[in-house]
């Protein structure tokens, strides 16, 4: 007996297909516009000449106007700071580290965190500035 099979025709309905794509598109450019870097409210302090770095992987030491240090965004102390740059120096050497401090900050506060530096033999340090 020979058993007949009905064809069946399968399709894709491409009438949502636009709008899948328009969503998804959507959902690309917000994405793409979070900012990932925490930043801390300063007035930077001004300078009359500038050198611009290019180094791809930075750490940032935040120093507000009361002295609170925060490093890459997140609160830290000096202890914290210190095991940070050890760590720092025996993988990578070579990051630039940068002090971003408020032009109010007072002075003892950024001293003491070059002291840490200056103790640990850390060298690639740069202070951020505005330029004119």
């Amino acid at each position: 007996m020979k058993i007949k099979r009905k064809k069946k025709n399968f399709y894709i309905p491409l009438n949502s297909m636009s709008d899948v794509a328009f969503l998804l598109l959507i959902f690309i450019m917000l994405v793409a516009l979070i900012n990932y870097r925490k930043e801390i409210k300063i007035e930077y302090p001004e300078a009359k000449t500038a050198l611009r770095t290019t180094a791809e992987k930075n750490l940032e030491v935040w120093v507000d106007k009361e002295g609170g240090i925060y490093l890459d965004g997140d609160p830290s102390d000096y202890s914290g700071l210190e095991q940070k740059i050890s760590d720092l120096y025996r993988t990578a050497p070579d990051t630039r580290v940068h002090i971003i401090a408020d032009r109010n900050t007072p002075y003892e506060k950024i001293n003491s965190i070059l002291e840490i530096f200056q103790i640990l033999q850390y060298r690639v340090v740069s202070f951020v500035v505005k330029n004119d």
